[in-house]
């Protein structure tokens, strides 16, 4: 008998196995987002990733590739903190700085050409793609007079992530 009710047990965890999983879906009919939380790993990844993002954009127009730059991602990641202690998206840090002076006191010698910043819930990937979508923020990313990036983020507990990128040459 032990057989028997062994054979019906796996039976039934085979079929439940095949059944499709439920994703939660919004008032629109898509997947609600789901939280995206930046781990270790990620934060070792996230810098290429988002370099090899803005260079195959770049490359369609034929922009010259940028290279990682430390001194920006120092002053992108600290104005991303800046901006999360002062709860709102915007270009002035709390002390009055601007992009060009950050990028300086981090030790940066070139010209900085432009700066994004968004406060969202949503990845890098997601995040370049809005960037991408208005013509100003699409202008910092594909300026042709840039040569260096340094992408910087601050992830509150909540989830919300404050990311800043930073171009110069």
């Amino acid at each position: 008998m032990m057989p028997v009710k062994s054979l019906v047990l796996l039976s039934l965890l085979a079929v439940a196995a095949c059944a499709p999983t439920t994703v939660p879906l919004g008032p629109d009919g898509k997947p609600l987002p789901q939280l995206y939380k930046i781990g270790a790993k990620d934060a070792e990844r996230i810098p290429y990733a988002m370099l090899d993002q803005v260079n195959a954009l770049r490359a369609a127009t034929g922009a010259t590739p940028l290279v990682l730059n430390a001194q920006l991602a120092a002053a992108a990641t600290s104005h991303a903190r800046d901006m999360a202690a002062q709860n709102r998206p915007w270009h002035f840090g709390s002390d009055g700085s601007t992009p060009f002076d950050r990028a300086a006191r981090a030790g940066y010698v070139g010209r900085v050409r432009g700066e994004n910043i968004s406060e969202t819930f949503e990845s890098e990937t997601e995040t370049l793609s809005a960037w991408m979508g208005l013509a100003d923020t699409r202008d910092v990313v594909m300026n042709p007079a840039a040569r260096d990036m340094g992408i910087g983020w601050y992830q509150e507990a909540s989830g919300k992530i404050w990311w800043t990128l930073i171009t110069g040459g």
